[in-house]
């Protein structure tokens, strides 16, 4: 058992016999009567989000999750297919699990996951990841209105809103929770 005041981003709780993981908290400390903190769940396992409002000295039931290293194989287009490092077995996880990830993994790269009980909860894909540009439209001459955009598209298919100086071959860094364009990468 955890104290609801204990709770932070990234803690799993068991909420009515599923697990969930906080994707946010705010502890609100009125002026009359107690504390209270409002947090933001997600089921890894359906994708649906609880709001929950709980006194701080509440109390939730946490979940002992487990961290391991999966290899990103491929998807299947209704599935991921994770390696686990550490014996080598394979995995699937249905892709409606985590529908954003489809465009961020990209093939031999290994990420962090977090299970609890065979199941996995949680992909943790870095804040900022280095992407081939696979198809860019041309730049038309004249046009160089300042801030000029247009979107490109990376090698895993994520479509990208860059400057039109940005050329198919390039590199680019892109940030992995808004999904859009940080700089370029040089070799």
């Amino acid at each position: 058992m955890i104290k609801a005041g204990q709770i932070d981003k990234g803690t799993a709780l068991l909420i009515k016999g599923q697990p969930f993981v906080c994707i946010d908290r705010e502890f609100v400390n009125p002026g009359k009567g107690s504390a209270f903190v409002r947090l933001k769940l997600k089921s890894p396992s359906t994708g649906q989000t609880l709001q929950e409002t709980m006194k701080s000295q509440d109390n939730a039931e946490d979940i002992t999750v487990v961290d391991r290293d999966c290899q990103y194989l491929y998807n299947d287009g209704e599935n991921f297919h994770l390696m686990l490092t550490d014996n080598f077995e394979q995995i699937e996880v249905p892709m409606g699990n985590f529908p954003d990830y489809q465009y961020l993994m990209k093939d031999g790269e290994t990420y962090r996951c977090t299970f609890w009980e065979a199941q996995l909860l949680e992909i943790q894909v870095p804040p900022k990841v280095v992407f081939f540009v696979a198809e860019a439209e041309e730049a038309v001459k004249g046009d160089t209105v300042q801030g000029a955009t247009k979107y490109v598209t990376t090698e895993t298919g994520l479509k990208v809103r860059v400057p039109i100086f940005i050329k198919q071959g390039e590199r680019i860094r892109v940030n992995t929770e808004t999904k859009e364009y940080l700089e370029r990468v040089n070799n």
